[in-house]
């Protein structure tokens, strides 16, 4: 993070261009959006850039400018930069590309970007290879092109490393209000998380919408969180990279490292910031988070005069994380009165037409519908063309929507399932009532699943520090299951009583000590069952004997105690993720791992009531809870497993690789747990 605040960069009162046509663009957009402030050109050559003074270098300013665009080449541009610096300027834009997001291009990218690095110094940078910034609250540009926003007085806020997104989203007709657009290139010195903890302090800002190829700023993001928290302004992902071919693209394009997918989605969870999949989600999240904030519950009601847009609604929830919960009984008398009797009373409820065109009918059936105690209470009206048709009785379900609304104090929005069919003009109106304007199912859907996930984890206390340490260099070694399992049992992890053998007349006698049936194992061999090293169930010396000799030459043997048949078994995994870290992955163990893709993550450090939650979000968590009747599993056992393999983690987090432990057997309840199997890779 940078030494010097963003204030000046991020809202400027002087701001000066250097460049050629970049830099007139910029003062161009600071005219037509009203830029109240001064703008000083700066040119070797040019006496006067539309109507205004040049200027010939840094120290002929009148004085130390808040923000500068600089958009010049690459090796002049660490010059300006330096010299921006050493005025002591609020901050600069630096337009130019060819650092360290080319380096498979220009061999001394990355050389390029240090020094620019170096020039800046504790002055604030964004970019390099970025358009700026727009400023919609106070007219402030540095953005050298053509844009969709205009003056407002408060909304959210929209950062990207993509210029180009960043220009698509500006040019949105959804009624979303966008007070602030971002970009921050490649990211050399102040990071989106960085920008984003600077604007969300505004008291305009609503909400703020992050659309990111790659999370290099761990610590950022959390201070994201937690300041978003403290103000009740949500923040919002569209984090690119679930694809090889997005991550080979993000790589590409801007040198960021696009981290494990999945443990990203764990981590924002765990942060209470939303996670979408496309622009459209973006935008119309962000238009429920700006008028609502998180929602305090995933329940939703539906009204449309179609039963065909009622099954889409109800289609739309399978496999999300909303309901529609059933009508209360005290709606169903007022909604009976007025709706008539065949009328279908349900939730998504087909109201058919017969309060169409009626505005007080209607307003009394929305009332009735919105008192039912849901999150969001949505109503489905698609808009007729404005070049071919009458809008006029639209316009007054829309209205009978705002009365409702008013009237009942309900969250409510007008959902058109195609946003060609929501007139911008109309979601202005909508959004500045109150109302979210909403474009399409499956976005409106998202959306609300998104704002109670945030509402449902800022509910509970805040999360602990994620665990963040750097992995310490030397040489990989892989642990015997042996050694692994001594390790994991000194850290409160239950393993089969065993002993070591080096040939196979002591695995014979050491079967003799602990006691029949045993399992041997030979030792040195990474995948045992494959290789014919692993035998259960053996019940007299003979057949030891001869279980071994018949096992490939390795490293000796192990030999344990037969384990009961287990009610479920687990697999409890941590891997080293080149951005996130360590975390823990839990999941169906066993032959099951591959074959029910059954697995959840948990960031670290985790308490046993995230283990436990974990742990309820497996399909074989119902195997665990008594499936049909059948017994239960020893369920605090396994928490306390797990919550001891994660502890294992926590401690040797600076040198542990990877970590392997399946399965964990989850015995019947009150019989416990056993770790049967373990692999541990790690740094000497």
């Amino acid at each position: 993070m940078t030494s010097r605040p963003l204030d000046r960069l991020l809202r400027p009162q002087t701001i000066a261009v250097f460049g050629g046509r970049e830099a007139r663009r910029v003062i161009e957009q600071c005219d037509r959006m009203g830029f109240s402030g001064e703008i000083w050109p700066v040119h070797p050559k040019l006496d006067e850039v539309l109507g205004r003074r040049c200027y010939r270098s840094v120290s002929d300013l009148p004085s130390a400018p808040d923000a500068a665009f600089v958009g010049v080449n690459r090796t002049l541009t660490v010059d300006i930069v330096r010299s921006l610096s050493a005025a002591g300027a609020g901050g600069a834009v630096c337009y130019a590309s060819g650092f360290s997001e080319a380096t498979a291009e220009l061999g001394d990218g990355a050389d390029l970007q240090q020094a620019l690095l170096a020039a800046a110094g504790d002055m604030p940078i964004l970019g390099p290879n970025c358009y700026g910034l727009i400023n919609g609250l106070d007219g402030a540009l540095l953005w050298p092109d053509q844009h969709g926003m205009k003056r407002i007085e408060y909304g959210v806020a929209i950062l990207t490393q993509s210029s180009n997104i960043a220009i698509n989203l500006t040019m949105q007709a959804r009624g979303l209000p966008i007070a602030y657009v971002v970009t921050a290139g490649n990211q050399a010195q102040t990071s989106l998380a960085d920008v984003a903890c600077a604007l969300i302090d505004d008291p305009r800002i609503t909400a703020v919408g992050l659309h990111v190829e790659g999370f290099g700023d761990l610590s950022g993001l959390e201070r994201l969180a937690a300041i978003a928290r403290r103000l009740k302004k949500p923040v919002v992902v569209l984090k690119v990279g679930r694809s090889e071919q997005a991550r080979h693209a993000t790589v590409s394009h801007t040198a960021s490292l696009a981290g494990s997918d999945a443990v990203a989605d764990a981590v924002l969870a765990r942060l209470g910031i939303g996670r979408v999949q496309s622009l459209p989600a973006l935008l119309e999240t962000l238009k429920l988070l700006h008028v609502a904030g998180p929602l305090p519950s995933h329940s939703i009601s539906s009204m449309s005069c179609s039963g065909g847009e009622a099954s889409l609604m109800a289609d739309a929830a399978v496999g999300r994380n909303v309901e529609f919960p059933a009508l209360e009984p005290q709606q169903l008398p007022r909604l009976r009165r007025v709706l008539g009797e065949m009328v279908a009373l349900s939730n998504p409820l087909d109201y058919h037409t017969f309060v169409w065109g009626d505005f007080e009918r209607q307003t009394e059936a929305f009332s009735a519908m919105f008192e039912g105690g849901c999150a969001l209470n949505l109503v489905v009206l698609d808009f007729p063309r404005g070049d071919r048709c009458d809008a006029a009785e639209w316009v007054m379900t829309a209205d009978a929507v705002i009365a409702a609304a008013t009237a009942t104090g309900a969250l409510a929005g007008l959902l058109a399932t195609l946003p060609e069919n929501m007139p911008e003009p109309v979601a202005d109106r909508l959004m500045a009532n109150g109302i979210v304007a909403f474009s399409g199912i499956d976005e409106a859907i998202i959306a609300a699943e998104v704002a109670a996930g945030i509402g449902k984890v800022w509910d509970r206390p805040p999360p602990l520090p994620l665990l963040d340490v750097p992995s310490i260099d030397g040489e990989i070694e892989t642990l015997t299951e042996a050694d692994a399992k001594t390790e994991l049992a000194a850290c409160g992890l239950p393993v089969p009583w065993g002993l070591q053998a080096f040939s196979p007349r002591e695995a014979a006698e050491q079967a003799e000590r602990l006691g029949f049936p045993v399992v041997l194992k030979g030792l040195g061999i990474a995948h045992k069952t494959e290789a014919g090293a692993v035998v259960l169930n053996l019940r007299d010396s003979e057949a030891v004997l001869n279980a071994a000799a018949a096992m490939p030459p390795n490293g000796g043997y192990l030999v344990e105690k037969m384990i009961d048949p287990p009610v479920g078994e687990l697999i409890i995994g941590a891997v080293r993720d080149p951005v996130f870290g360590l975390s823990l992955t839990l999941g169906a163990g066993g032959i099951f791992v591959e074959l029910l893709e059954d697995s959840v993550i948990l960031p670290l450090p985790a308490t046993k009531t995230e283990i436990h939650a974990a742990i309820s979000r497996l399909k074989l968590a119902k195997l665990i809870y008594g499936y049909r009747g059948r017994a239960k599993g020893d369920l605090d056992a396994a928490v306390a497993a797990i919550a001891a393999a994660a502890n294992y983690v926590v401690m040797n987090a600076s040198c542990l690789e990877e970590l392997d432990i399946n399965p964990l057997m989850v015995l019947p309840e009150g019989r416990g747990v056993a770790a049967v199997d373990a692999f541990i890779r790690r740094r000497r």
